[in-house]
């Protein structure tokens, strides 16, 4: 008898573990790791679609004349209605060889900042310069950013523009307070098959985007050395988690809607042991590292608030192919830019009367070649024109993307409309720098991804860009 009731004990203590997992399940006890969004500072609003006064001539100053920097300069020169004001770069062979391409190409000399660790700021102070331009290492874009909005010019920053929650809400702030506006340049949302992609998906093409998928993989093995003062290995050295995520990121996060009726809400990453970084540095110095941060190799998973997920990577460090994985992947169709661009439709999305072949299509495969031709000539970006696309294609820039970046975001500020990317698009493409350290040294624990925007994701019902009446 005292046997059955044993038994009869350990059901009843197992049933009631049972049911208090379950319990746990749906209960707050599994929530995410919390991550405070602080209180909008009085009198602050959003800069939500944010309409600044139109400028006739953009005076650009530039921060930082280093590897992407130079190429900068080339290509606003080619951008009308715009001013070249100052050059700024610590090293002064840099400033000159700026200063060459003005000439060259018959414009007046620039203001010349450098020498000095705080050079960039006697540029911020000018009266004269309507944007500037950041390009410097990671570790500067913030506190640039904010110190140029603060003396009354809009920003253009270079990816990423911030990497801890803290420079991310300064930006967000200041923004807010100064009325001006903060963009991250991130080139690979123009790339023409990522916009060709983004127009097909609001035309209804793919039916309801469920999943979509980016990334950053390259191998920098060649171009570590490219680096001043070693600054992006020290970086990858010194920290864990996605370090540089806006590319997979940007396109991902325009074809969800991302703050635009839809808002990313738990992430969950993990990452591999480092192998090849301490490897790198130890067959050009000699020396051991035992604490390298950034695995070789970091994935993140990410649900929205529409319960929709996001599968994003980082790889800088193995031999694999350059890609972006750039996928959406909807009710009706499919979208892959690597390592082939193709696209997979339902034949009832393909219309007869434009796209060839139409009967031939069926769910499981690619659609042919002249189809897919057909397509992206149907659904080319409502921002490009033949005339911008064969500029862009001729002055270059990873193959027009990064002139289209450029020449869009003058456009809109001759024109005084939103910018197609705004300081929240720049938080919450950065904050993964962050969050998924956060998560990697918590066991790969979900975290919450705050609200930028605090409270206004939801104002703005689907991604559009903006045009000139």
């Amino acid at each position: 008898m005292k046997k059955v009731f044993t038994i009869i004990a350990l059901e009843l203590v197992v049933s009631f573990a049972c049911q208090s997992v379950f319990a746990q399940k749906d209960s707050k006890t599994f929530a995410p790791i919390k991550v405070e969004t602080p209180s909008r500072p009085a009198g602050q609003k959003d800069v939500i679609q944010l309409v600044a006064p139109k400028i006739d001539t953009v005076r650009v100053g530039f921060i930082g004349l280093g590897m992407r920097g130079v190429g900068a300069v080339e290509r606003w020169i080619h951008i009308p209605g715009t001013r070249i004001v100052a050059l700024c770069d610590i090293r002064t062979e840099r400033v000159e060889k700026s200063q060459k391409i003005l000439k060259k190409a018959g414009l007046p000399e620039a203001a010349s900042y450098s020498g000095k660790e705080d050079a960039w700021k006697e540029l911020c102070k000018r009266d004269d310069i309507d944007l500037v331009y950041i390009i410097t290492d990671w570790e500067h874009h913030a506190e640039m950013g904010v110190y140029a909005m603060e003396h009354g010019k809009h920003v253009a920053i270079e990816v990423p523009a911030a990497m801890t929650l803290d420079e991310i809400w300064k930006l967000v702030d200041t923004s807010e307070k100064t009325r001006k506006h903060c963009m991250q340049l991130e080139n690979c949302v123009y790339d023409f098959f990522e916009l060709t992609t983004l127009n097909m998906v609001q035309q209804g093409v793919m039916g309801e985007v469920l999943h979509v998928e980016g990334a950053y993989i390259h191998n920098l093995e060649d171009f570590w050395t490219h680096y001043w003062n070693n600054w992006r290995m020290d970086y990858n050295q010194k920290y864990r988690g996605d370090v540089y995520a806006t590319h997979g990121m940007g396109p991902a996060c325009q074809v969800l809607d991302i703050h635009r009726g839809d808002r990313m809400k738990t992430l969950v990453a993990m990452d591999t042991k480092a192998v090849n970084g301490p490897a790198y540095i130890k067959k050009r110095t000699g020396k051991e590292v035992k604490d390298f941060q950034n695995g070789d190799q970091t994935t993140t998973m990410i649900r929205t608030e529409n319960e929709r997920t996001m599968l994003i990577q980082h790889n800088v460090m193995t031999p694999r192919p350059y890609s972006r994985m750039y996928q959406v992947v909807g009710t009706d169709g499919f979208a892959s830019k690597y390592p082939v661009e193709e696209y997979c439709l339902r034949p009832s999305q393909v219309s007869s009367t434009q796209i060839p072949d139409h009967e031939n299509l069926n769910a499981h495969g690619a659609v042919p070649v002249g189809v897919k031709k057909a397509l992206m000539a149907k659904y080319k970006s409502p921002i490009l024109d033949n005339e911008l696309e064969e500029t862009a294609k001729k002055v270059g820039g990873h193959g027009g993307m990064d002139y289209i970046m450029d020449y869009r975001l003058v456009y809109c500020l001759h024109n005084g409309l939103p910018l197609d990317m705004d300081v929240y698009d720049l938080a919450e493409w950065c904050c993964m720098a962050e969050l998924t350290r956060l998560s990697i040294v918590n066991n790969s624990a979900p975290v919450e991804v705050p609200d930028f925007t605090r409270g206004g994701w939801n104002k703005v019902k689907g991604y559009r860009h903006a045009f000139s009446k």
